[in-house]
């Protein structure tokens, strides 16, 4: 009792902090999505993005620009963000491995790949079978990470969750790329490479939003037995909960927010393991507030990367998984030197 004393009061939650980052970052990312529609190769003045939201004009070429460009490619950025805040939080939480991330664990690599062999074989296919496959192949990379860490001595631990994760991970980059070569498919799979928004369209995120919405409330409703979870595994179960149902239904939420983001986005990683980290430096370690908050703060993240990416050398584009992959690293070599700890 004394152990999960101490755990409880380490992992108590801030929920004035939590609400205040709930309300401050959804005005925020309302203003960045008015922003990120607003510039681009053409700046468009915010009346014009209101009008053209609420009083569309099919004649006007600035609202049709942005309700089939810029519309969707904003919001898209938006819902790629929460889905991969989300899964990264989730993962940590029921792994108990700070380092852990979509990305890092071979989920990205593998829809990447996945979507290599359908370009590759099914050029035609339609972005319904695109994102079905991008969740098998978010799954089988996910199931090559666990299996192959499995395998030592001594079981699954964390540090070598993420030592498979890396050689998983290249591996299946590597054979996407030799499939991309191969085929010359390269300029197809570029952009799931680089990672981007930009291609993002209505249609995708028709698709995209019933599996993302079901997902995201799954995940809240899941939140309290995560918390739990990440207490220790003997410890949940002295609790009551059902961990292997509870780890199942994790997993099934995380594959399809992390395969979902990777249909539209590419191959984007460390959203998952810098956005979870902040908002537990600033909640507490409750994850029934750290998951609303990494829905509203991963959503702003991205939001604000594809704005800066836009910004940076225009009116060319740079990729997005370039300019977080200049946060992430830094954050992931501070994250294993500080034991995974944000101090």
């Amino acid at each position: 009792m004394g152990k999960l004393a101490a755990e409880t009061k380490n992992r108590q939650g801030r929920p004035v902090v939590a609400a205040f980052l709930l309300i401050g970052g959804t005005i925020a990312l309302f203003f960045s999505i008015g922003l990120g529609i607003a510039v681009g190769v053409a700046d468009i003045d915010l009346k014009t993005v209101w009008n053209a939201v609420f009083h569309f004009d099919p004649d006007m070429t600035s609202h049709l620009i942005i309700r089939d460009i810029r519309m969707p490619r904003v919001l898209g950025a938006a819902l790629v963000g929460a889905c991969f805040a989300v899964s990264g939080a989730i993962m940590q939480g029921m792994t108990r491995n700070p380092l852990a991330d979509s990305g890092l664990l071979g989920i990205n690599a593998g829809a990447a790949l996945m979507l290599a062999i359908c370009y590759a074989f099914f050029p035609s296919l339609s972005y319904t079978y695109l994102l079905l496959f991008s969740f098998i192949g978010a799954g089988i990379g996910a199931g090559l990470v666990y299996g192959t860490g499995s395998l030592a001595k001594g079981g699954l631990t964390p540090f070598r969750l993420v030592l498979a994760g890396a050689a998983v991970s290249a591996l299946l980059i590597a054979l996407s790329e030799g499939i991309a070569l191969y085929f010359s498919i390269g300029q197809d799979l570029a952009f799931w490479i680089a990672g981007g928004v930009s291609k993002a369209r209505w249609i995708h995120l028709q698709l995209m939003f019933p599996w993302v919405f079901i997902a995201l409330v799954g995940a809240i409703l899941l939140s309290r037995s995560i918390t739990l979870l990440s207490f220790g595994e003997e410890i949940a179960v002295g609790l009551g909960q059902r961990t292997k149902v509870v780890k199942v239904l994790g997993s099934l939420i995380v594959l399809i927010l992390a395969g979902a983001a990777v249909s539209v986005v590419g191959s984007v990683g460390f959203i998952g393991l810098i956005v979870p980290h902040i908002t537990r430096f600033l909640v507490g370690h409750d994850y029934r507030m750290i998951i609303p908050c990494s829905i509203v703060l991963g959503s702003l993240f991205v939001v604000l990367a594809d704005l800066c990416a836009r910004m940076v050398n225009p009116p060319f584009e740079t990729p997005i998984g370039a300019l977080i992959a200049l946060l992430g690293v830094p954050f992931f070599l501070y994250l294993s030197r500080k034991g995974g700890k944000v101090r």
